[in-house]
């Protein structure tokens, strides 16, 4: 069980005054990042071991102390140690949205209202320390699909035109996300925890967080990739979202641009965890979120990207749910 610590982890822990606790690996996530839990008496704490050159704790560092200092629910940093990728943060405990929900239905609606008031909070506060969420960044996850799905099923697809699709619909909404607001790009019930009241909500895996539109992280807890949403639910969400937020123009527009780029995003990105890092369990999200991104694309805004997908993927993989994949 030792060799599989983080090296130098053990002096890391007694500096930070938890020498003698209890060390417990946790469940891994789609990074090369890996979680602990450890534990002293009734207290605990998790370490997160952020190897270096792979991963880098400063962006996750950066983001919770300003989520923190700006009245959001990130986990308190206990103990750091950049340079070797080692951080030690608050315990939010074992409750996520994902896992509750599943237990509760019934609360899905208080559940979600919470975790929008979250985000109406987050939008009113002026943008963060982060990059703009610039076109070459949306460019760079669009073509994920093109990178990763399609080589998967052997498709000889019109790179220019895709590029040109997704630049024409993405610079319609440019103008409206700036000043911007903190987007933190990963909002979903898998990333959410529910703390001892189950009114107040923490969060999870914002370390990318970028300054963006008002919608993108709208589309990631509404259309969730690892959870089904109704679209009654949805709907209902997205009306309340505006209603709280006070948010103006055609905002459904740039929900359904946001929609379609992350989710073709998700799909290469789940292809490619499957490929490249030997984790196939991704595949089995791929049908959710092509579902989504079938709709998304129904939008009159997305005509060109539409398009596209009508003359480069076949009828069969869309109907398919993208298809079934290889080795």
């Amino acid at each position: 069980m030792i060799d599989s610590l983080p090296q130098g982890v053990e002096a890391f822990l007694k500096a930070a005054g938890w020498g003698d606790a209890v060390i417990e690996p946790l469940a891994g996530d789609a990074s090369f990042r890996r979680y602990f839990r450890v534990r002293r008496g009734d207290k605990s704490a998790m370490l997160m071991d952020a190897p270096p050159p792979k991963e880098d704790p400063n962006p996750f560092l950066r983001a919770a102390k300003w989520l923190d200092a700006n009245g959001l629910r990130a986990p308190y940093i206990l103990a750091e140690d950049a340079p070797r990728g080692l951080v030690l943060i608050e315990d939010f405990g074992e409750v996520r949205m994902r896992e509750y929900l599943d237990q509760w239905p019934g609360d899905e609606a208080a559940i979600y209202r919470t975790a929008i008031d979250s985000l109406v909070t987050l939008h009113r506060l002026p943008p963060g320390p982060f990059l703009d969420y610039s076109m070459s960044e949306y460019m760079r996850e669009a073509r994920l699909f093109t990178d990763w799905y399609c080589p998967a099923h052997n498709l000889y697809v019109d790179g220019p035109s895709y590029t040109q699709a997704w630049e024409k619909v993405l610079g319609e909404l440019l103008p409206r996300q700036r000043p911007g607001v903190t987007v933190l790009r990963d909002y979903h019930a898998e990333n959410i925890m529910l703390l001892s009241n189950l009114e107040s909500q923490g969060l999870l895996d914002f370390q990318d967080a970028l300054v963006g539109h008002p919608g993108y992280d709208l589309v990631s807890l509404l259309q969730d990739a690892r959870r089904d949403v109704s679209p009654e639910l949805e709907a209902e969400m997205f009306d309340y979202y505006v209603q709280r937020s006070g948010i103006k123009g055609d905002f459904l527009a740039d929900y359904a641009r946001l929609g379609a780029q992350r989710n073709a995003k998700i799909i290469g990105i789940f292809v490619r965890l499957w490929k490249r890092d030997g984790k196939p369990k991704y595949l089995d999200y791929i049908p959710r979120v092509w579902a989504l991104l079938e709709r998304d694309l129904t939008h009159p805004a997305l005509e060109p990207v539409a398009e596209w997908f009508y003359i480069n993927v076949p009828e069969d993989l869309r109907e398919a749910g993208g298809g079934t994949f290889t080795a």
